[in-house]
């Protein structure tokens, strides 16, 4: 039996009664048993009677109170579910945690149910999915590759139909390299926006909860019910409202970013420029820009996470196993760890001052852009490069992930296309912290052009537009107040023709008072522009009446937010609306 297990999907089935989750979960279950000697994907598969209590906890529960009732997902191992063993991919390092991760919890309460802990590249450390001892997790698609790593097996619960979704973690693209080799949406939302309170830290400075789908849109569901602050995770931060649920919707044109031809790195890999050029096209297909891009500032922030201080913080996690048990740690992470011990307090300042240089630098080139394109990796490597040369092949798979974090940046990976030899291959988009919907909105409509969302919802991100039709014109009087917050012009246009516009009685400054009308409007010249959402509010409160903000309408048909003027500021006001806009009035005036 083959059941769509999208979370849209999965809840239809369970409402028109065609599936219960007593039915589903232990067909589940088995076909999880079938796969694992194989796939190696868990390491603990919760039995009938561990599963029961999650089961009965949905019996007497209405499907509408829930918004993951009955939904089933896999965990990695590294993250805490009460009364099941949490090893790290590690057994000298196992315990049982008497409470679930944060993250769980919120899972477990919104109705989902844990099929299992998943496997990993051990003390996740690693993007290959091979450095389990475990077993090694080959890819869904060709077993002679890896499933990507280290959330090696949650990548493969999804992929192989076992759950509707899965967490995994990432610090150097451990959520995005295995959701680009078994073509699923791997979300790395913005630092602090999912809780790790309850997960075993690789980097507890950079480490983000991330989930893997088949869609972006059930990502953007996913984030949407998770993204809290959390009194137990002391790096936990809010979410602003621009970034909420709301935000996710069909992108209007944007501008992205491509790296220039000189920073992009493929290996050998002879399809990947092309498919890679196929992706840009598509973006601009869907209303994108393409916009040049040095990332060599990202590139240099990347190399810093291993060749860096920032291994030390591995190793304040597996140092003391390391020093009293050292046979317990694979070989390979040994390896990778075994500097960290030298790494003094001069060093990490040190990475620490250049690390904040480059973010500077980086912060500026994505200051007018919407996103960034990347490949999700420069090619995909078989375990038998992998056995032979570990650090080598792992480290180029993440030439595009590691610099993500340490930088502070959400991404999103989302699949592309298929290489020659049938084996997945995707890209992945970035941008500035909190613009995790509007990445997953460009990433909905990448993946599925006709499925984009509803024309009405307009994808958000941290930059609100705002329609001008006076003083705040550009190089007019109270333009600087737009341009000190960060704002820049997007477009000059034109209103619909319902308005009428007046000026003001009083001054200086000179203002105009634009008015919407049911006849006798015109066409009013207008500029949209950009400001950082959070400087809209100081921007706001400094209005002084009868202006106000509301919502004008465009030559275009669209609603954007702008200036609009209350009617009892209209007394003494002289109509110039036949002129058709600000700046010819004051040409007009001389």
């Amino acid at each position: 039996m083959t059941i769509n297990l999208q979370l849209d999907a999965l809840r239809s089935a369970y409402r028109d009664g065609s599936l219960t989750p007593r039915q589903l979960l232990p067909a589940l279950r088995d076909k999880a048993a079938a796969l694992n000697p194989d796939y190696h994907l868990f390491i603990h598969l919760l039995s009938a009677e561990e599963l029961e209590p999650y089961l009965a906890a949905l019996d007497d529960r209405d499907i509408d109170s829930l918004p993951l009732y009955g939904v089933p997902f896999a965990i990695k191992d590294n993250i805490d579910l009460a009364g099941i063993p949490t090893t790290a991919a590690c057994p000298a390092f196992a315990y049982v945690p008497q409470c679930s991760a944060t993250i769980v919890e919120q899972l477990l309460a919104l109705g989902a149910i844990p099929l299992g802990k998943t496997n990993l590249d051990q003390f996740a450390t690693g993007l290959n999915g091979s450095r389990s001892p475990y077993g090694a997790c080959p890819n869904s698609v060709l077993p002679e590759y890896p499933s990507g790593g280290s959330s090696a097996g949650s990548s493969l619960a999804v992929a192989l139909g076992v759950a509707s979704f899965a967490l995994g973690t990432d610090t150097a693209g451990s959520g995005r390299v295995p959701a680009a080799l078994n073509n699923l949406v791997g979300m790395k939302a913005s630092k602090g926006l999912i809780s790790t309170a309850g997960v075993v830290p690789a980097c507890r400075t950079l480490d983000c909860v991330t989930t893997f789908t088949a869609t972006a849109r059930e990502a953007s569901q996913l984030l949407a019910l998770t993204a809290q602050l959390d009194p137990r995770d002391a790096y936990s931060r809010s979410n602003p409202q621009w970034n909420d649920g709301s935000a996710f919707g069909a992108p209007r044109p944007f501008r992205f970013g491509v790296p220039r031809t000189q920073d992009l790195e493929f290996f050998g890999c002879a399809e990947g420029p092309r498919l890679f050029a196929d992706a840009i096209e598509r973006l601009k297909a869907l209303g994108g820009e393409a916009v040049e891009l040095d990332l060599s500032p990202f590139l240099e922030a990347a190399r810093l996470l291993y060749e860096g201080p920032w291994v030390a913080e591995r190793y304040s996690v597996a140092g003391d196993l390391l020093e009293h048990n050292p046979e317990a740690v694979l070989p390979v992470i040994r390896a990778v760890l075994a500097k960290a011990p030298g790494v003094d307090g001069v060093q990490t300042f040190r990475a620490q001052y250049r690390l904040q240089a480059l973010k500077a630098l980086c912060d500026k080139a994505l200051e007018n852009l919407d996103c960034v394109v990347t490949p999700s990796i420069g090619r995909p490597v078989t375990l038998a490069e992998l056995e032979a040369e570990p650090v080598l092949r792992n480290s180029e798979l993440g030439y595009y992930t590691n610099f993500m974090n340490l930088l502070d940046y959400a991404a999103v990976a989302v699949p592309s296309a298929f290489m020659g030899n049938g084996l997945p291959w995707g890209v992945t988009l970035f941008g500035r912290a909190f613009t995790d919907q509007y990445l997953l909105s460009v990433a909905q409509a990448f993946q599925q052009p006709a499925d984009a969302g509803p024309a009405t919802t307009i994808a958000r991100n941290d930059r609100a537009r705002l329609v001008v039709c006076g003083a705040h014109l550009d190089g007019l009087a109270l333009n600087w107040q737009l341009k000190r917050r960060g704002a820049t012009l997007v477009e000059t246009t034109f209103s619909s023709p319902d308005y009428q516009l007046y000026a003001l009685a009083g001054g200086p400054p000179f203002r105009p008072g634009m008015v919407r009308v049911k006849k006798g409007g015109v066409a009013i010249a207008v500029e949209v522009w950009e400001l950082p959402s959070s400087e809209l509010g100081s921007f706001l409160s400094g209005i002084p009446a009868p202006l106000g903000l509301g919502k004008v309408q465009l030559a275009d048909c669209r609603w954007e937010s702008g200036f609009i003027c209350e009617g009892y500021g209209l007394e003494g006001a002289v109509d110039i609306s036949h002129l058709g806009g600000w700046r010819a009035y004051l040409l007009d005036r001389g």
